[in-house]
């Protein structure tokens, strides 16, 4: 039986822990707080994260993994006995994890790498690399475990909401007087992926309605469809995380394991504290 090797980035998702259960190398993004880098999963994480920037009252920069950081975590798949590597990476819309993934290959000539670009981000990546790493436990040829990837990619979506535009002001993305107002007025963006980026879809007046309308918009993306994966995704807030998975599974049909996580620094600087969200596959 051919022994593949899953490998994804902290964009993904996945916690430390749901990654060692299944056998998945994570590949981190840094934050940068002027000379002084971090890394996510290792020595930062979203609540740290924002004791940080509501200290600084600024925002940190982030960093896609180098080449040499894939080219690592190849090697040490191959040096563990894997034959072949399937790499799942956050959308190349976004960042410039994908190109370093594909740069990196040019170190190891003649051996079998699939990179893929998930095209998504959160837990609809970090489904792929699950999705993936099932195959492989299920004697999956390298081809299949590529595939199976790419199919739950193309059955995923996310769809989230923030808590506030005040972190949005400050990476300049929304003015600050236009933020100020928002939050006055209680009003909470309403997020998905759009085309492989992070799109605002809607804003909604308060916290109850918008949540109220994650659970409409999911549920009327469904076609009739099951939920097959299903995982809550918090910033800092892990007790909104699960005031929308209560929500969710009076309103539809969950699966029996729901997995809740938090978004992640690579991602969650872009967002702010207090996101949540849902990602999720159907059948």
């Amino acid at each position: 039986m051919p022994k593949i090797a899953i490998i994804t980035d902290s964009d993904s998702s996945l916690s430390p822990e749901i990654a060692r259960q299944n056998g998945i190398t994570v590949v981190p993004i840094t934050v940068h707080f002027d000379d002084k880098v971090f890394t996510t999963g290792v020595d930062i994480n979203d609540t740290q994260l924002f004791e940080k920037v509501d200290r600084a009252k600024r925002l940190p920069t982030t960093a896609a993994p180098p080449p040499g950081a894939f080219v690592k975590a190849y090697q040490d798949a191959f040096d563990a006995g894997a034959e072949s590597i399937v790499c799942i990476c956050v959308s190349s819309k976004i960042s410039a994890t994908y190109g370093a993934a594909l740069s990196a290959c040019e170190s190891f000539p003649g051996r079998a790498i699939s990179v893929i670009d998930s095209l998504t981000l959160t837990m609809c990546q970090g489904f792929m690399a699950l999705a993936a790493a099932e195959a492989v436990r299920a004697g999956a040829s390298h081809e299949q475990v590529v595939e199976c990837a790419v199919q739950v990619g193309q059955r995923s979506r996310v769809f989230g909401m923030l808590a506030t535009l005040r972190y949005l002001a400050m990476s300049g993305r929304v003015g600050k007087i236009a933020a100020g107002m928002a939050d006055t007025l209680n009003i909470k963006p309403v997020l998905t992926v759009r085309d492989g980026k992070l799109e605002m879809l809607e804003k909604v007046r308060t916290r109850r309605k918008a949540m109220e309308r994650l659970v409409e918009l999911i549920k009327g993306s469904l076609a009739g469809k099951k939920i097959e994966r299903l995982a809550l995704v918090h910033t800092c807030d892990p007790a909104g995380a699960q005031e929308l998975r209560q929500q969710l599974c009076a309103a539809l049909e969950c699966p029996e394991q729901v997995v809740t996580v938090e978004f992640n620094p690579g991602l969650s600087v872009h967002t702010g504290a207090g996101l949540v969200g849902a990602a999720f596959v159907t059948d």
